[in-house]
């Protein structure tokens, strides 16, 4: 899909191994626990989240949307995408090790397609926010679990 794209990412230390954090961000359904940016996540497909697992994801804001893993290198990163006409929304989500104990966690938002700039002026703000909720409910549970 051609267009505009508008991207927003946000990184964080983490005080937890790679290995917990990505056990804690590959609980795809443990999320709502942990960032109130999702009122409620489902996973549609059977088994772990792999490439081509698909979610039902239920935001604040805006409505419900389905989203597939397009992309993953388990114990690493994932990426997963929502589609509609107008628009592909891209979610990234990628752990740095850091030593023994630390991980950076890289999360990162993309919208692109012919209506993502209006997508951002409508939704730019909140979906910043969002994402750096996530990235802080992501810190606090792994740090605290660890202790």
């Amino acid at each position: 899909m051609g267009g505009t794209r508008v991207r927003y990412q946000v990184t964080v230390d983490v005080a937890a191994t790679p290995e917990r954090v990505w056990a804690v961000l590959a609980d795809i359904e443990g999320w709502p626990r942990r960032t109130v940016s999702k009122a409620g996540l489902r996973l549609l497909s059977d088994g772990p989240v792999a490439v081509g697992s698909e979610a039902e994801v239920r935001q604040l804001k805006p409505a419900t949307e389905v989203w597939q893993v397009t992309g993953m290198e388990p114990g690493r990163s994932f990426e997963w995408r929502s589609r509609n006409p107008a628009f592909t929304t891209i979610g990234t989500h990628r752990i740095e090790p850091l030593g023994a104990d630390r991980s950076r966690v890289v999360l990162g938002v993309q919208q692109m397609g012919f209506m993502a700039p209006l997508l951002a002026l409508a939704y730019g703000r909140p979906t910043r926010r969002y994402v750096d909720m996530e990235a802080a409910g992501l810190k606090r549970y792994c740090e605290a679990q660890g202790r």
